[in-house]
């Protein structure tokens, strides 16, 4: 209650009383009164002006059964000078009502305050008090004065305060008692810690306030957040503190005796401590993820290492306080900033205990942390590491948990790294599982979508084909015309040994459904897969004319005729089905050349297809039939010349190596490639002449004239460019009804990893224009 000066110079009060009534726990009486106050000008015009409400109390400790009711009432009316002799009948009417009143419990208590010597019992804020509140709105004055005494009191009063304001209703009460609040929080900064029972019920009360945005400015005002990140980082300290000391105690105890004894004193206590430091954490850190809706506060307490702090408290064993713990993390985690704090601070490495856990919200919430850090490819790699992917597989039986850890794992699968990992576990087998299950129902993207990743994997890709595995995923993918799936398949088609012969029973089957009719999407995985059977024996041309293919790819190779990606896999289609004579012959008359020259002209500047149409001019070139139609009735040796010094490695080694078969074969093409190479070359000479000579400092050119022997050709023969096959590869040529064939390996030809033999490296799935597939939301 304020206090206003009467009388003050140029100032004028007026004071109004108000209802009268009784004080509902003590033997006192309650005035309310109301005071005007204004300052007045030097002239005595009205300057400024306030109005407060009070209320003054005024105990009867003497009244008793014996008292004399009518006398006490005449005395109260003298000496209060806010209750008027006109309500003196009033007055002894609730002096009577006083009189002969139950006394309730705290009356007694405030009582015997003074009597009391033994220290009072604690009070946390889960200890239910039995007090009627409007006894508490009344008394609020009373309780902020048991602030300024010792910490029992201090305790006792915060605790009678926390009670009021954990009903919302009574928070918009409090925040007008300014002096309430500001108590509290001088309390707190002061004494927090000397008592952590303190510390809880004070920070409890602003959690209450907390709880709604429209008071964090206030809670913000007091610095309270500042307040509670201390108290969690000196907790956190202290909790160091105690199990070093208990470290030392366990390991000087021997098995009995004395010190065994004090060990165990010790290890109770410590239990005792940590219970209500669990406690105090608990509250603040709720309080702070509260404050933590403003993203401007976020920032001030990661600039605190709010980060740092919730990880460390990931070490203990209390399920509620990991809840919220993790849950304070989830929420920052959506930020890059405190996703790289987390993968400084072995966030995964602590996560990775609670997975699983048989707390269903802790587990559950853990998952989703760790989906939110799996976006980060370091993060993924810890994941492997600690051992959570046998761990998440264990979990796709869960229905709880099953779509947080499918998408997890789908993280992980994008990592070429971590691909053959899934091999060891049970994760390839409970998805296929699932696959079937779903045989006549829409599947789940999150499903297919590993299974498309993990098939890039040869050892994943035998393990799905095992059994009647192909079988059954063709038979749906065909019935379903589900692109996904064949996706998966295409996937599966590209690995060379066991799974691709599988394929042959299929062949005709993907290509009946090479049809101008059927979506693109669809063509494409299966044009994609067709592409992909490298298979010896097998009859291409017999396939090509039994389902009228021809016409299909001549058209689609027109630039414009269709998306990129699915002109990009007639292309390859057609360097497959090349490596059969009669097909490259076919494929020849029907003037695919042309077409593919044409498209060459308009896709120069896309390294893939350049590459791709080089190797169909490669493959026509070891057949008799389609050689001369490649050298001499088109202009594709003088593009591969203008494509010998390409930027691309892969496109220079196999334009090197066609050339070198055509010089081969053809003197006058010979002459003008060796020409080409010499004035490539030459060229590159001159210009490192030129910078030598203009760089002054350096004297001379060479240190010794062998250096430039490099520079050239031999005119003897063709010598292949560097990177090219060797003079040797041409004597491993055997010339047979005109066609040349290789008596060794065909992986010789090229040095590369593809699983089609000869065929140069596809970005099939690695286009740096494309986004790993991820359909969910």
């Amino acid at each position: 209650m304020r206090n206003f000066t009467i009388g003050a110079p140029y100032s004028k009060s007026k004071v109004t009383a108000g209802s009268l009534d009784v004080h509902p726990t003590e033997k006192a009486l309650v005035v309310h009164y109301e005071v005007e106050a204004s300052i007045l000008g030097e002239g005595g015009g009205h300057v400024l002006g306030e109005r407060k409400e009070g209320q003054k109390i005024i105990r009867v400790k003497s009244l008793s059964p014996s008292t004399d009711v009518a006398a006490l009432a005449k005395k109260v009316v003298e000496e209060c000078k806010l209750i008027p002799s006109s309500r003196l009948p009033q007055v002894e009417h609730l002096l009577y009502y006083l009189q002969n009143r139950k006394s309730s419990p705290v009356e007694d208590k405030l009582e015997k305050k003074e009597k009391r010597t033994a220290k009072p019992r604690e009070l946390t804020p889960f200890d239910g008090m039995e007090l009627n509140e409007e006894a508490i709105i009344t008394q609020v004055d009373d309780y902020i004065e048991l602030l300024y005494e010792g910490i029992p009191e201090k305790i006792r009063g915060a605790a009678l305060i926390l009670q009021l304001a954990r009903n919302p209703d009574n928070l918009e009460e409090l925040l007008h008692n300014e002096a309430t609040l500001g108590a509290l929080a001088r309390v707190l900064r002061e004494d927090w810690k000397q008592s952590v029972e303190l510390a809880t019920i004070i920070i409890y009360v602003f959690f209450c306030f907390s709880s709604f945005s429209q008071f964090h400015g206030v809670v913000s005002s007091y610095k309270i957040g500042a307040l509670c990140m201390s108290v969690v980082e000196h907790e956190l300290k202290r909790h160091d503190v105690w199990c070093e000391e208990l470290r030392k105690k366990s390991k000087s105890a021997p098995e009995n005796g004395t010190l065994r004894r004090d060990q165990d004193k010790a290890l109770k206590k410590y239990q005792g401590l940590l219970a209500k430091q669990e406690q105090l954490l608990r509250v603040s850190l709720y309080l702070l993820l509260n404050l933590a809706e403003d993203t401007r506060t976020e920032l001030k307490m990661r600039n605190k290492n709010i980060v740092g702090l919730l990880v460390k408290v990931l070490e203990r064993d209390d399920e509620e306080l990991l809840v919220l713990v993790v849950s304070f993390l989830k929420k920052l985690s959506i930020f890059l900033e405190n996703k790289n704090d987390m993968a400084e601070v072995d966030t995964v490495e602590r996560l990775a205990r609670l997975v699983p856990c048989e707390h269903e919200d802790l587990l559950n919430l853990t998952l989703r942390l760790l989906l939110n850090l799996s976006f980060d490819s370091g993060l993924r790699a810890k994941m492997v590491e600690v051992g959570l992917l046998p761990k998440l597989t264990a979990l796709l039986g869960d229905e709880n948990n099953r779509q947080v850890a499918l998408r997890i794992l789908y993280h992980i699968s994008i990592d070429d790294r971590f691909k053959g990992m899934f091999v060891y576990t049970d994760c390839i087998p409970q998805l296929m599982q699932s696959l079937y299950e779903h045989s006549e129902q829409e599947t789940e993207a999150e499903l297919i979508s590993i299974l498309i990743n993990l098939a890039a994997n040869k050892k994943n890709a035998q393990l799905m084909c095992e059994g009647n595995g192909l079988k059954m995923l063709m038979k749906r993918a065909l019935k379903m015309k589900d692109c996904l799936l064949m996706k998966m398949i295409r996937n599966i088609s590209q690995h060379d040994g066991a799974t691709k012969p599988l394929y042959i029973d299929y062949v005709g089957d993907l290509a009946a459904e090479i049809r101008a009719e059927e979506e693109e999407e669809w063509v494409l995985e299966c044009l994609g897969t067709l592409a992909n059977l490298t298979i010896p024996d097998l009859d291409w041309e017999l396939v090509l004319k039994e389902y009228n293919l021809v016409p299909y790819l001549k058209d689609r190779l027109k630039p414009g005729s269709a998306e990129d990606d699915l002109i990009l896999e007639v292309v390859i289609m057609i360097g497959t089905v090349s490596i059969d004579d009669a097909c490259a012959a076919m494929l020849a008359k029907s003037g695919i050349i042309p077409a593919l020259i044409e498209l060459l002209n308009a896709q120069q500047e896309d390294d893939e297809f350049v590459c791709q149409i080089v190797y169909v001019f490669y493959q026509m070139v070891f057949h008799q039939a389609t050689r001369d139609v490649i050298i001499k009735d088109t202009q594709a040796p003088a593009y591969l010349i203008d494509l010998m010094h390409d930027k691309n490695t892969e496109i220079r080694k196999v334009c090197d190596n066609t050339l070198d078969i055509i010089a081969e074969y053809d003197e006058e093409w010979g002459r003008k490639i060796q020409s080409e190479k010499f004035r490539f070359h030459n060229n590159q000479w001159l210009e490192m002449v030129e910078s030598r000579q203009a760089d002054e400092s350096e004297p001379y050119l060479y240190e010794n004239d062998n250096d430039t022997a490099d520079l050239f050709y031999s005119a003897d023969g063709i010598t292949p460019a560097e990177g090219s096959v060797s003079p040797d590869f041409f004597n491993d040529l055997q010339q047979q009804n005109g066609d040349f064939y290789h008596t060794g390996d065909a992986n010789d030809v090229f040095d590369q990893t593809s699983s089609s033999p000869g065929r140069p490296v596809t970005a099939y799935g690695f286009r740096p224009d494309e986004q790993p597939f991820y359909q969910y939301s």
